[in-house]
């Protein structure tokens, strides 16, 4: 089967072909026909399959025909995150080249002003993530009243993030009458409500089961010691890794790793959530465009980020959700291309292990590296030199210390009781020695001034002693 038989029109096979494709993948095959029949769809495939294509080539030939007005998009695409937005931009860009569509990015981190721009001129596609969407549609910029297709894309992401109410309320403000395209990875009890909802009588597809992972990707988990961790990493990249993504679980490790791996020689680079945007999109351009062969990434670059040439995704840290590690390891091997994904297992991501090849249904084979589980050897302290008393001996040393550690023996309890304080009588002092002048008293610490004057074992200054008297 070839892109002409899906019923696309010549402009836009032109452009595919323009693209360096002429076969179509099973989702694409297989959604592109009832897509341009108007119908409501479930899209159920794994990352790297084709996706966002499937709905992006039909919507094209489908919007050819129609007028937009201002602040009144006709089609609305969600996504869940900033990066897989503008990716889908990008796809319409370059698959629309020979149709005049107007489109906009509506995502945070960017102007808003330069955005309700975009929209007063009227947009035939309005690509968006939900929070600057409701955003936008609080202020009065957006009209949805003329919104008459809906893709809501990695809709198990929406799920996670927490959107899934955002969506419900977005959905409630479309026309009833409008076609709705759904596509995810997965099919959690939320989604499957979710679709039962808003969708009418969709045509269900599913091309590979429920969150399995890709058959061309090599799989391998690699136990490590948790201090071992980065060593095992610089070892595995000095064996011939040629572009790899390194998923961390926070933030700050993906940082610090970034900044051992830039030290130790590796052009190397960085995205997560606390970058600006324009940031994060240098980042993945340096990394495109082969300025940096490894990126350090948070799980905002885990979901349908297409980027070719992709040989190695490494987990230094087990994913908390066994459904990202699917999405994980399907930065590499797409597009049919072969790929390698290693993820490191310490004694405490047993459980985490254990989730993930439950919902994949397979073992992950054990790749055994020498010493990397090996626990650190961990240097004993120096022993600080013990110091003699003042006065004792040398060669006494060790039995004082001796001395020290044996424990205190009970002393033996006499049969007499022991006198109340009440009952014990107090020595008196004599009156003309209650108060006698600081100078004239001995001080107390005269005793034992034999170690450092640090304030306290030193003597007791005569500012401190003026009021008190000697016990």
């Amino acid at each position: 089967m070839i892109f002409a038989d899906l019923g696309l029109s010549e402009k836009l096979i032109q452009a595919v072909t323009d693209s360096g494709y002429t076969t179509p993948t099973p989702i694409q095959a297989q959604a592109i026909p009832p897509v341009l029949m108007m119908r409501d769809l479930i899209g159920i495939a794994q990352t790297g399959t084709g996706k966002t294509a499937s709905f992006v080539l039909p919507m094209i030939d489908i919007l050819a025909e129609g007028r937009s007005r201002a602040r009144m998009p006709r089609s609305l695409i969600l996504e869940p995150t900033r990066e897989l937005a503008a990716q889908v931009a990008e796809n319409f860009e370059k698959y629309g080249k020979y149709h005049k569509l107007s489109m906009a990015l509506l995502i945070g981190g960017v102007s808003m002003g330069d955005q309700i721009k975009a929209l007063e001129k009227g947009v035939d596609v309005l690509i968006a993530t939900p929070g600057r969407l409701m955003d936008l549609y609080d202020r009065g910029n957006i009209l949805l009243t003329g919104c008459g297709l809906l893709v809501i894309d990695e809709a198990d992401r929406m799920l996670d993030m927490g959107f899934i109410p955002d969506i419900e309320t977005i959905c409630t403000r479309l026309p009833a009458t409008r076609q709705t395209l759904l596509f995810s990875a997965t099919m959690p009890p939320p989604i499957k409500k979710l679709s039962d909802k808003f969708l009418t009588n969709p045509k269900y597809i599913e091309v590979a089961r429920p969150a399995s992972a890709n058959a061309s990707i090599e799989q391998g988990k690699v136990r490590v010691s948790s201090r071992r961790k980065r060593d095992t990493l610089f070892q595995m990249l000095d064996a011939g890794v040629q572009t790899a993504i390194i998923f961390c679980n926070r933030k700050t490790t993906v940082r610090d790793l970034n900044k051992a791996l830039r030290q130790g020689g590796f052009d190397s680079g960085e995205i997560h959530g606390d970058m600006e945007q324009r940031d994060r999109i240098a980042e993945l351009d340096k990394f495109k465009d082969g300025t940096i062969n490894i990126l350090v990434a948070s799980d905002v670059a885990a979901r349908g980020l297409d980027i070719k040439g992709v040989s190695h995704v490494f987990n230094y840290d087990a994913p908390w959700h066994p459904d990202d590690y699917v999405h994980r390891i399907g930065r590499t091997g797409r597009a049919g291309a072969s790929g390698k994904a290693f993820t490191f297992i310490t004694d405490e991501d047993a459980e985490a292990l254990a989730n993930i090849e439950k919902l994949i249904g397979t073992t992950i084979p054990e790749i055994v590296l020498e010493g990397a589980a090996e626990p650190v050897r961990e240097e004993r302290p120096r022993e600080k030199p013990v110091r003699a008393r003042k006065g004792a001996k040398t060669d006494d040393r060790g039995a004082d210390d001796a001395r020290k550690s044996e424990p205190r023996k009970p002393e033996a309890r006499t049969a007499e009781p022991r006198k109340k304080a009440e009952d014990r009588p107090r020595a008196e002092k004599p009156r003309d020695e209650r108060r006698k002048p600081a100078a004239s008293r001995p001080r107390r610490d005269d005793a034992r001034n034999d170690g450092p004057d640090d304030g306290w074992n030193g003597p007791m200054p005569d500012f401190l002693s003026v009021g008190f008297g000697t016990e």
